[in-house]
């Protein structure tokens, strides 16, 4: 059970969700609660996520936070070799110490198997038939 209020879930501006892939899969979710003050964590967020695209088996990932510092992000691995891959990234150990130092006042990491997966995408109103 989480102690935070309920507050309403914003998006991290970038990306559509992503999409249903083939199981089975993996899901590394990572949950936190930040600390206040940006120092440099913007720009290292950005170059994680330029940094785990190079990572083979990586398939995407699905962030969200709500106001009051939790977040949410969810990355899919095609398998766990590729979440090893990226757990022992030189550059990614680093970023995590440091987030362990300055970033955070909590997290969490979940890594499940991921045996179905379906998708819906509403169709645009202008490739909708008329009438």
């Amino acid at each position: 059970m989480s102690d935070h209020r309920i507050a309403p879930v914003v998006p991290v501006p970038v990306s559509v969700p992503v999409p249903a892939h083939e199981p089975p899969y993996y899901a590394v979710v990572f949950t936190s609660v930040r600390t206040d003050g940006e120092g440099g964590y913007g720009a290292t967020a950005q170059r994680m996520g330029e940094l785990v695209k190079e990572i083979p088996g990586f398939l995407g990932e699905d962030s969200a936070r709500a106001p009051g510092g939790l977040s949410i992000t969810v990355a899919y691995f095609r398998d766990l070799a590729g979440i090893e891959q990226w757990r022992d990234h030189a550059e990614h150990r680093a970023a995590k110490a440091h987030g362990r130092a300055h970033w955070y006042e909590r997290y969490a990491l979940h890594i499940a198997r991921v045996e179905h997966s379906s998708g819906f995408e509403r169709e645009a109103a202008s490739d909708r038939p008329v009438g």
